[in-house]
């Protein structure tokens, strides 16, 4: 694989039940780049080793007087040095490539992952952890996979110095032999600890990190409260922590380092001392003497990249235990290999109904339903689920919504996504125009113009067009800040209502939809969704009576199951406990309505004024006829 045919056709399936057997994984899918860095490196290793014999001989021939040794130590020098050259060229272009290479195959695979989970990701993991395993996991990680194929290079080019100099000068080489082995290991008591101490750092650089990104995403509530030096107090302890976490780090891996330099010295000059002893004996040569030498001084080389493997699968482990975490997420829980495939799976027919069996809600096809919730964080559950997410937890929270009759989990990823559009209370612009905001796969039933008047974004256009760069200032193409930013929340609201009614699915879910914008907008809003969503399924999860009162029908969720179903006015007139949802009104009694009426009592009275209903009702009323008409 060469870096100019990324990205992968296919990064494969990945094997996530450990963050060792991942990394295990990434080295095999890549064997080849591997034996081909493996190869270079012993070329590396080998002429690197061979030089001191070139020297060798050329010291003895000219002790000798020999001009014959004399060329042919020369030339060993030359041949030696064209391979070193050779080896130190391709190992580095060759490790560099299956560093990226495997990078490229985690991030592929990140990417496909989170496209597969969308925005359940982060709420399955957190968005620092999300963030530090796309970024510096990443690299951690191809650091070690292409580190592999040269720590082999270096460990077997050891094995043949070792056995040549046995075999070269058996005196001098079983002392080298003996005493390579013990190098190679002699750090190995300290890697526990400074493997501990690693990732110490690295699960407090990850919670600084979190901290960090949480402290961004609520800077503008931060702000408002007055809230940012709490805030930036805690993250300067954080990254103190951080901080003081990688000095106790570095001080382990300085050790282990020093003691790769201060025991092969020792070596260096044991060898030095026996060699002069066995020299002056008359039974080694000065050349031999000099061969050996400049061997063990150059084993430092090939040694270093013991400590180098150490340190990477050291620092690549918990990365790699990290992205195995995210990528073992799955949008299902039906079955242990997964979602069907596209040709097996069965398909729901067109037009169906969606039905939860864990709340027992029904969406009729065709119709647009209201779901009220008095708890917004159950009404976000129930959201997800009919995203075809099940629930965390196990149990009843894993049973799949169906679609239909089908199982919407069991769909192929690709068709339900199709089928089902979930919209969340927080939705995200990214950054671009207005036209490439909408610039989204759709059904082609609804043009853009459509939806921007149906979500009511005629103030949006004009303030897009007044700071439009364009002499006609034409505000779809505008560009859009990142999130939205320079827009109200309202209008980032309808954008991505607008956003979403382009899609057209078959089956369009919005949670709190307009609980960013007045009660006249929201009117009218309510009323552009109806008249563009006929036909089509539609479920709306809130508690606005302007939203309640268009719906055909409503469901009320308590304690996580449906209680009633209805329109709006019937379910005012017969049903308490949605009467203290709708209006938050209790009728004194904090207990009548159950465990919804004891959490709403709670909150101070916010009767609607029934003027104010009253008059918005008939403005509804009128548009919708004039619509109609």
């Amino acid at each position: 694989m060469q870096i100019r045919d990324l990205p992968y056709a296919d990064p494969g399936e990945p094997d996530v039940r450990s963050g060792s057997r991942f990394l295990l994984w990434l080295g095999r899918r890549q064997l080849g780049g591997q034996l081909s860095c493996l190869l270079w490196g012993l070329l590396l290793h080998l002429g690197i080793a061979g030089l001191p014999l070139g020297v060798g001989i050329a010291v003895q021939a000219v002790v000798d007087r020999d001009g014959g040794r004399l060329g042919l130590g020369i030339g060993l020098l030359v041949a030696f040095g064209l391979a070193i050259a050779a080896g130190d060229t391709m190992v580095h272009r060759v490790a560099v490539t299956n560093w990226i290479t495997a990078a490229a195959r985690v991030q592929q695979l990140l990417s496909r992952k989170t496209a597969e989970l969308g925005a359940m990701l982060t709420r399955r993991v957190a968005a620092g952890e999300v963030v530090a395993v796309s970024t510096g996991d990443v690299e951690k990680i191809g650091w070690f996979v292409e580190a592999v194929s040269r720590f082999a290079s270096a460990a077997l080019a050891l094995v043949l110095v070792c056995v040549g100099l046995v075999l070269y000068q058996p005196d001098l080489g079983l002392v080298v032999a003996l005493a390579v082995p013990v190098l190679a290991l002699a750090a190995l008591p300290l890697l526990p600890r400074a493997t501990r101490r690693a990732d110490e750092q690295r699960e407090k650089a990850g919670r600084a990190t979190e901290l960090a990104s949480d402290t961004v995403a609520g800077l503008r509530v931060l702000r408002g409260i007055g809230g940012e030096e709490l805030f930036l107090g805690r993250y300067r302890a954080a990254s103190q922590e951080v901080r003081r976490a990688a000095v106790r780090s570095a001080r382990m891996w300085a050790l282990i380092a020093a003691i790769q330099v201060l025991l092969p010295g020792l070596l260096l000059v044991g060898v030095v001392v026996y060699g002069a002893v066995l020299a002056l004996d008359g039974r080694v040569t000065v050349g031999q003497l000099v061969t050996v030498y400049g061997a063990v001084a150059l084993t430092h080389h090939p040694l270093r990249t013991f400590e180098e493997i150490a340190m990477a699968y050291s620092f690549s482990r918990p990365s790699a235990t990290r992205a195995a975490r995210v990528l073992a997420l799955s949008r299902t829980a039906t079955t242990p290999s997964g979602p069907l495939p596209a040709a097996v799976a069965p398909q729901a027919a067109p037009g169906s109904d969606l039905y939860d069996p864990v709340t027992g809600v029904l969406a009729p096809a065709g119709r647009l339903t209201a779901v009220v919730c008095g708890d917004p964080d159950a009404a976000g559950r129930l959201a997800d689920r009919l995203g075809g997410h099940p629930a965390e937890g196990g149990g009843e929270g894993h049973a799949s919504v169906l679609l239909g009759g089908v199982p919407l989990d069991e769909l192929p990823l690709d068709a339900a996504r199709r089928a089902v559009l979930v919209q969340d209370k927080d939705p995200v612009l990214l950054s671009g125009t207005l036209a490439e905001l909408l610039d989204v796969p759709s059904s082609g039933r609804v043009t853009a113009a459509e939806a921007l008047e149906a979500a009511r974004c005629g103030d949006v256009l004009d303030a897009l067009a007044q700071v439009s760069v364009d002499s006609d200032g034409d505000p779809m193409r505008t560009r859009i800040t990142e999130r939205g930013r320079s827009l109200s929340g309202g209008q980032r609201q309808r954008l991505a209502l607008a956003r979403s009614l382009v899609t057209d699915p078959e089956v369009l879910v919005l949670d709190e939809p307009t609980s960013a914008v007045d009660s006249h907008t929201e009117a009218r809003v309510a009323a552009g969704v109806k008249r563009l969503r006929a036909g089509r399924t539609t479920v709306v999860l809130a508690s606005s009576p302007l939203l309640l009162d268009l719906a055909d029908r409503v469901v009320l969720v308590d304690g996580g199951t449906a209680v009633a179903v209805g329109t709006h006015r019937d379910l005012l007139a017969r049903e308490p406990r949605y009467r203290a949802v709708v209006t938050r009104e209790t009728d004194g009694d904090p207990g009548a309505f159950g465990p919804l009426g004891d959490g709403l009592a709670k909150e101070p009275s916010k009767r609607l004024d029934e003027e104010l209903r009253a008059g918005l009702r008939e403005e509804l009323q009128d548009e919708l006829e004039g619509e109609s008409a």
